[in-house]
C-alpha cells in the first residue's frame, strides 16, 4: 500500500472513530424506541458539551480532515485509471461527508446546543430541540456510512493494484529469457 493510500485510510478511520464517538448521544435517540425526554436531554447535554469544548481540538480535527482532502487530490493527480475510479469515488464521499457536516451538523451544533438552558431531565424537550437532535444524529449515521465507503473504496483499489502486481509478476515469470545464442563473427 502506498504512502499517500496509507493518510487516506488513517485520516478517514479516525474522522470514523470522531463520529463513532457521538453513538453516546445517537444511540439513545435513532435506535432507541419510543424515544424519551430523559434521552433526548442526555443527546442535548452531549452535543452542549461538544459546543462549548476547546476550539483547539476544532482545529486539529480542521487539519486531518485538510490532510486527506489533499491526499485524495494528490492521488488523483496520477490518472491512472484506478486511481480515477477508486479516488473519484473516494473524493466523493469523502466531500460529501465534508459538505454535510459543515453545512448542516456543525452550525446545528455551534447554534442550537451552545447555549442549552438548565432543565431537569423530567422537562419536556421542546420540538425544535427534539427536531435538532434527531437531524445530528441522522447527519452522523449518513456520514459514517459515506467514510466507511472510502475505506471501502480504498480497500478495492489496494486489492486491485495488488491483483495488477500479482499477473504482471506472473507473465515475467512466464516470458523466456532472451537466448544469448553466440552468432558467428566475420573475420
Amino acid at each position: 500500500m502506498g504512502v499517500r493510500a496509507a493518510v487516506v485510510v488513517c485520516v478517514t478511520s479516525f474522522l470514523l472513530g470522531s463520529l463513532f464517538t457521538h453513538w453516546i448521544a445517537d444511540s439513545l435517540t435513532l435506535w432507541k424506541s419510543p424515544t424519551n425526554d430523559q434521552n433526548l436531554w442526555t443527546a442535548a447535554t452531549y452535543y452542549s458539551i461538544i459546543a462549548n469544548g476547546p476550539a483547539q481540538i476544532q482545529y486539529a480535527v480542521a487539519a486531518v480532515v485538510l490532510l486527506g482532502a489533499t491526499t485524495i487530490l494528490w492521488s488523483l493527480r496520477d490518472g491512472r485509471a484506478g486511481n480515477l475510479m477508486f479516488d473519484g469515488g473516494s473524493i466523493f464521499l469523502f466531500c460529501t461527508t465534508i459538505w454535510m457536516y459543515s453545512y448542516s451538523a456543525l452550525p446545528t451544533i455551534f447554534t442550537v446546543f451552545k447555549d442549552l438552558p438548565p432543565h431537569p431531565k423530567t422537562d419536556a424537550v421542546p420540538q425544535e430541540l427534539q427536531s435538532a437532535i434527531f437531524d445530528l444524529a441522522s447527519n452522523n449515521l449518513v456520514c459514517s456510512v459515506a467514510l466507511t465507503g472510502v475505506l471501502g473504496l480504498q480497500a478495492g483499489r489496494f486489492w486491485a493494484e495488488s491483483a495488477d502486481d500479482d499477473d504482471e509478476i506472473e507473465s515475467l515469470k512466464a516470458t523466456p529469457a532472451p537466448s544469448r545464442a553466440k552468432t558467428p563473427q566475420t573475420e
